[in-house]
């Protein structure tokens, strides 16, 4: 039991940081952000010796953030989007470039399935069928969530070029 508790740990500490970013991404808030991702954490660990290949223990606890969410945005329709940012500190890398607040502000304000595929596919770099199977639904809704969020982005930021492979 030590054993698997250290190789936990240590994939834990190794890949804390891109889970956290992926988590914050999904949520658009710092504290639902390690809500999420302590309690994917959580439940990796408890499966933790079914999971065969370790090597694939990053898809597992995203998708279980995923799964998470997809419960939470069932029973909360969609999320009330405030005028504050958030306060400095750790953004999961976001607030490196400035240029890219504005962007992040409109992804935030997307409805948490566009900004979850969205994540999924350009952020966390899946296929489109890997994304599918992330999220639970079919590869043709992956497009169109794709299409209708960099649609919504264009619009609401004319002047700031989205990258040529989301269109």
């Amino acid at each position: 039991m030590a054993g698997t508790e250290h190789s936990f740990s240590e994939f834990m500490a190794a890949r804390w940081g891109p889970l956290y970013r992926t988590a914050y991404l999904l949520t658009g808030d710092r504290h639902e952000a390690e809500d999420l991702l302590q309690g994917a954490l959580a439940r990796t660990c408890v499966t933790w010796d079914g999971i065969r290949d370790k090597r694939a223990a990053d898809a597992y606890v995203r998708r279980a953030m995923v799964h998470q969410m997809s419960r939470q945005w069932r029973h909360r329709g969609r999320e009330v989007v405030t005028d504050a940012l958030p306060e400095t500190g750790h953004a999961g890398g976001l607030d490196v470039r400035a240029d890219h607040l504005a962007l992040w502000d409109e992804i935030r304000k997307l409805p948490p399935r566009m900004r979850a595929t969205l994540v999924l596919r350009y952020v966390e770099d899946l296929t489109e069928e890997a994304t599918a199977r992330e999220l639970g639904c079919s590869i043709g809704s992956v497009k169109s969530q794709t299409h209708h969020a960099i649609k919504r982005l264009r619009a609401a930021l004319p002047t700031f070029e989205l990258v040529q492979e989301m269109s």
